[in-house]
Parts: C-alpha cells; sequence; structure tokens
C-alpha cells in the first residue's frame, strides 16, 4: 500500500480513531484493576471492535499485567497486536481468474453501500491491469444506478448490458455472460439491486440470477462480493447474516471508511464471519478502493505512533 493510501486511510479511520481516544486519559500510568479493565472493555466494544476481541484483550491484561501499571501507550500496542492477528487471515486481494473467460463476479449489498461505484473502481482498476471487463447493470429498479453505471463504463471503457426499468435482472445477466465468453472477456462484473426491506422478493431474484448463471456455466458466479458501508456500524454483522442466508458470499468490500467513526467493525466482522476482505473504500476517487492490508488497517485504527514490525519467523508483531 503506497504512503499516499495509508495518509487517506489513516485519515478515513481518524473519527473511529478518536472512539479509542479515551484509552489515552484513562490509562496514563494508570494501575490496572477490575475497575479500569472494566472502562477498557467498555471503550473497546463502543468503538465497534465487537465484544469477542474486547473480552480476548481484557482476559490477557487481566493475565499478564493485573496490578501492575500500564500506560496508555502499552495498552494501544497490544490492541494494535490483537487487532493485527484477527486481520491478518481475511486479508485477501480479489484476484480474478482470468483463466475462466470471464471471472463472473455477483456483486451485493443494500441500497446505499456504494455497489454500483464499487463495480466501476474495480472495472478500472483491472482494466489498467490489462483485463477486458463487462458490467451488468443489473439493479433495474434504480435508473440512477443504470445510469451511473453507463458513466462508469464509457469512463474505463468497458461495455455496459442495460435494459429498460424493472427489466429481468436475471436475464441481463444471462445475455452479457454470452456476450462476455463469446468475445473474450476477463472479467464479468453484475450489479444487483438491494432492497433489503423486501427480503423475500430480493432472495427470489439473487436465486434467479444464479440459477440462469448456471444454465450456461454450472460453476457461475465464480465469485459473490458483499459490499458493505462502514457507517452502518454494527448493523453490518446483520447484513452479512443476511446475505450469507440468500448467496454464497465469497468476499467482503467496506466503503465509506472516510465518513465513518465505525471502521472497528471490520475487526467484529473478520471474528464473526472471516470472510476474505478484499478492498476498502475512503474515498470517491478510483484511487481510494484499495486491497485490505491487516497491519496499515490496524495502524490507522488505534493512531500511527504505533508501528508494525515483521520479525523473522514473519509472524505479525508491534514494536
Amino acid at each position: 500500500m503506497a504512503l499516499g493510501f495509508f495518509s487517506r486511510l489513516k485519515e478515513g479511520l481518524s473519527r473511529s480513531t478518536q472512539k479509542l481516544g479515551g484509552i489515552g486519559a484513562a490509562f496514563s500510568r494508570r494501575r490496572l484493576d477490575d475497575a479500569a479493565l472494566e472502562e477498557l472493555e467498555e471503550l473497546l466494544i463502543a468503538a465497534d471492535l465487537g465484544p469477542a476481541l474486547a473480552e480476548r484483550v481484557i482476559d490477557e491484561f487481566r493475565r499478564t499485567r493485573f496490578g501492575r501499571e500500564v500506560t496508555d501507550e502499552e495498552v494501544r500496542i497490544a490492541l494494535s497486536a490483537e487487532i493485527a492477528r484477527v486481520l491478518t487471515p481475511v486479508a485477501i486481494p480479489f484476484v480474478p481468474d482470468v483463466s475462466l473467460k470471464p471471472h463472473v463476479v455477483l456483486v451485493v449489498g443494500v441500497n446505499g453501500t456504494g455497489k454500483t461505484t464499487t463495480i466501476g473502481k474495480m472495472a478500472l482498476q483491472h482494466g489498467r491491469e490489462g483485463l477486458r471487463t463487462v458490467l451488468v447493470a443489473g439493479d433495474t429498479f434504480r435508473a440512477a444506478a443504470v445510469e451511473q453505471l453507463q458513466i462508469w463504463g464509457e469512463r474505463v471503457g468497458a461495455p455496459v448490458i442495460a435494459g429498460p426499468p424493472n427489466a429481468d435482472a436475471a436475464g441481463l445477466a444471462y445475455e452479457a455472460f454470452v456476450k462476455a465468453r463469446e468475445e473474450g472477456a476477463d472479467l464479468l462484473l453484475i450489479d444487483t439491486a438491494g432492497r433489503l426491506h423486501n427480503k423475500g422478493a430480493l432472495m427470489e431474484e439473487l436465486a434467479k440470477i444464479i440459477r440462469v448463471l448456471r444454465k450456461f456455466d454450472a460453476s457461475a458466479p465464480h465469485s459473490v462480493l458483499l459490499v458493505l458501508d462502514a457507517t452502518t456500524g454494527q448493523n453490518a454483522i446483520e447484513q452479512v447474516r443476511v446475505f450469507k442466508e440468500m448467496v454464497n458470499v465469497t468476499g467482503l468490500v467496506v466503503t465509506k471508511l472516510d465518513g465513518s467513526a465505525r471502521g472497528g467493525i471490520v475487526v467484529a466482522l473478520a471474528e464473526a464471519f472471516a470472510l476474505p476482505m478484499h478492498a476498502v473504500g475512503v474515498g470517491e476517487r478510483a484511487e481510494d478502493l484499495r486491497p485490505f492490508l491487516a497491519e496499515d488497517f490496524a495502524r490507522g485504527l488505534v493512531g500511527d505512533s504505533v508501528r508494525l514490525q515483521r520479525p523473522a519467523d514473519g509472524t505479525s508483531t508491534i514494536a
């Protein structure tokens, strides 16, 4: 991750970092007793890091430092180490399998999470890598989504398969799949509707898209990416549960970290589901969607003063 993007990530996470600001005030050379540990646990949970991680951090402090005087820096170092440990296994970049011709990606999520923008950014980035991409405007209920995807298509030089309002999304996906294979495209990105308030209809629509795609290729879709809005905080966990019921989610993308004080939700998601975290977004520019790197995220979340180092055995530690 380039330094410029880390700076943007750190800036984007600044509101989330402020949620952990109480550590400095509460642990400036303070004896670690039951009251202090309870206060720390409340801070961690309030920062959306999730009760499981908070409990582990507290248990570790109780085991190794109980009754001792600690500093806020010691607390941050221990917290960063635990965050990096949780996130490292799920930090898996999305890499299209170009042998599939095309690699079919179904992009799902509730309305407003940034699905369409994420698809556009992915098309641009993979286009720069020399991959040929086809886009499908499968959210046929929202004219704005179709128009937005068409703008991205023009920008990146990728064909966009679209239909009239309320057109059959499964039919569009099938048409695009056939076209993409005929033209030797490398990547097929399918936008979808996200009307979670009407879960039954959404479930049926997604199931139909998958069913129709599999008539052409039994292995499709090859990836199902769930796009989540970081500003929704703990609600993102419920969204993952719901979409996992509907489709086989293979990876996550978290957007809008630059506008959220709830960046800790990324840690809670990794803890709860262990799904690959492919990318995070910290702005509107195409360059602001980048592969997720666990150590950079841990640094950005707790504060840049904590530096992560990689010792000779390859494990992640904090120094």
